[in-house]
């Protein structure tokens, strides 16, 4: 319905790609309050001033490079959404790195690392440190953003879809704790394929003009 996050505060990780940034761009048209959450500060200075145009006001810079963040980089996080809302009422996680597409024997260790903290640690953080926000509102979602290969495994996925499988064991955790003492709903989003450039970095060779925009899957989220 049009209008149906009118006032609603959405913080969305990956803001200014893919999934992200369309996800962003939705539901400033539908009234929401949004947190810009990415690395590039250019991007976001840039989706910034895009959303300026449609709904002045309503969106939030917030720097965040989840590879290199530490602990007080989350706490200013929750500190300027306290600040600047006195709540959250909604978490989505879209920022994600692919890694490499390599058998696990040969799987270059730091990089096993960095995809498994970006994709899982550094999500978990965020959560954590958002989750006093997010029990201040009446009726808060928190949704990861999930994988085929990290419902199935496939051969050469390696840690991406470790990951996936991880962030999806963590959800339903999060979602099992939080059922009987919160008004917090926590889910999982599996966008299928998606015209992003990850999805170029996993198949160079197709045709990405025949997969479905990002903002044609934001209605799930």
């Amino acid at each position: 319905m049009s209008g149906e996050l009118a006032g609603r505060v959405i913080a969305i990780t990956g803001a200014t790609g893919g999934i992200g940034r369309a996800l962003c761009l939705a539901a400033a048209a539908e009234g929401a309050q949004l947190v810009l959450l990415a690395r590039n500060e250019r991007k976001l200075r840039a989706l910034h001033a895009e959303l300026e145009q449609i709904v002045p006001g309503k969106a939030l810079m917030a720097p965040l490079d989840l590879e290199k963040a530490v602990a007080a980089d989350y706490d200013r996080i929750a500190a300027a959404i306290e600040q600047q809302y006195g709540r959250l009422d909604g978490l989505v996680h879209c920022a994600a790195l692919l890694g490499t597409l390599t058998p696990i024997d040969q799987y270059d260790v730091p990089a096993w690392c960095r995809v498994l903290h970006v994709n899982l640690t550094a999500a978990f953080a965020l959560t954590q440190v958002l989750l006093p926000a997010l029990r201040k509102s009446a009726d808060a979602s928190i949704i990861f953003t999930s994988s085929g290969v990290g419902r199935r495994g496939r051969a050469y996925w390696g840690a991406y879809a470790v990951s996936k499988f991880a962030v999806e064991g963590f959800m339903q955790v999060l979602a099992d704790e939080l059922a009987g003492n919160s008004t917090v709903r926590v889910n999982a989003i599996n966008p299928g394929k998606v015209r992003t450039t990850m999805r170029r970095q996993a198949y160079p060779s197709e045709n990405l003009l025949s997969l479905p925009l990002p903002e044609t899957v934001v209605e799930p989220y």
